[in-house]
């Protein structure tokens, strides 16, 4: 996949593409059906597929005092899952204010009618674009008709009961339902991180922890997980803590994993985590040998977890 970083360096080979636009935070089963359709029906068509985007989110921009706002996906994961959806080349808008107030007629007139001359683009049914977001999906089909792209506006994505958005599952994430994240993303919520020192407290009760420093803000909340993680390439079943130890009277967060089946040192490496499942809150315990027969529990729960995890994916059932 090609990727282009502004207006000015799409190539001439992408005119008369296909397009999709949006935020696609997260690339989740939403941003993938209209991804891996437009792709389709691009290569059917011999033309290319182009997804446009935005770097930072527009609601950093417009609206920095609303916190939290965090992302699902860093800029490099969005467009790795960009790619495995077989997009041909995706278009990172720098947004700032000045872009902000790009109006709709001068987005569809001059940048999709003009330079780029697309052939189709296909949009969610909630898309807006442009100053004050007066581009709807009812004024891309009017100009679409006018200018001549055809315009195709997909219904809303449900898996079960929810409709799959963004918004929904950063909610999820920080609630700590990780079972239903996985399920409208299409894989596991991840969070990459150099391991760091650490008290050692772990190895002192006989399960040693990798100390993360994590990449991204959007936490689920403090409790002990079921998670896999990537090393190298490779991928390990653990069990994963967020939180403080107040059995040790200590009150300061970490993100710690313990490997199954494992040993090395691992300072300094990156180590991407994948959520699986909630366990437990985090308590506090009488005693440190309380502590240490709670985690060996926490630890054989992981194991029966992840092992039903892999065995309803080989089969292929998404749920869990």
């Amino acid at each position: 996949m090609i990727i282009f970083k502004g207006t000015e360096n799409i190539t001439e080979d992408f005119r008369g593409s296909f397009v999709t636009i949006g935020n696609f935070d997260g690339v989740h089963l939403s941003h993938q059906f209209i991804c891996r359709k437009l792709a389709s029906e691009a290569k059917k068509a011999v033309t290319k597929s182009l997804v446009i985007t935005f770097d930072p989110h527009p609601k950093m921009i417009l609206h920095p005092g609303i916190r939290p706002f965090y992302l699902i996906t860093t800029l490099e994961e969005k467009l790795k899952l960009l790619e495995d959806c077989g997009i041909d080349g995706t278009l990172v808008i720098p947004f700032s204010m000045d872009y902000s107030r790009v109006t709709a007629e001068q987005f569809v007139r001059d940048f999709l009618g003009q330079k780029l001359a697309i052939k189709k683009i296909i949009v969610g049914h909630d898309y807006t674009f442009g100053q004050g977001k007066k581009g709807t999906t009812d004024y891309l089909i009017s100009r679409g008709g006018e200018i001549g792209f055809a315009v195709e506006v997909v219904d809303a994505f449900k898996r079960g009961e929810n409709i799959v958005s963004s918004t929904l599952i950063r909610k999820l994430i920080i609630k700590g339902d990780l079972k239903t994240v996985t399920n409208l993303l299409g894989r596991c919520y991840n969070i990459a991180g150099i391991v760091v020192s650490g008290k050692g407290r772990g190895a002192g009760l006989g399960f040693p922890t990798a100390n993360i420093d994590p990449e991204k803000d959007l936490l689920p909340p403090s409790g002990i997980y079921a998670a896999f993680v990537n090393i190298d390439g490779k991928r390990h079943r653990a069990a994963l803590n967020i939180g403080e130890k107040p059995t040790f009277a200590d009150y300061t967060s970490t993100f710690e994993v313990h490997l199954l089946d494992f040993s090395g040192d691992l300072r300094g490496k990156r180590l991407n985590t994948e959520f699986v499942e909630k366990i437990r809150d985090i308590i506090k315990f009488d005693s440190p040998e309380m502590l240490k027969k709670q985690i060996a529990a926490d630890v054989e729960k992981a194991r029966s977890i992840l092992a039903h995890f892999c065995h309803s994916r080989a089969d292929g059932n998404p749920a869990i």
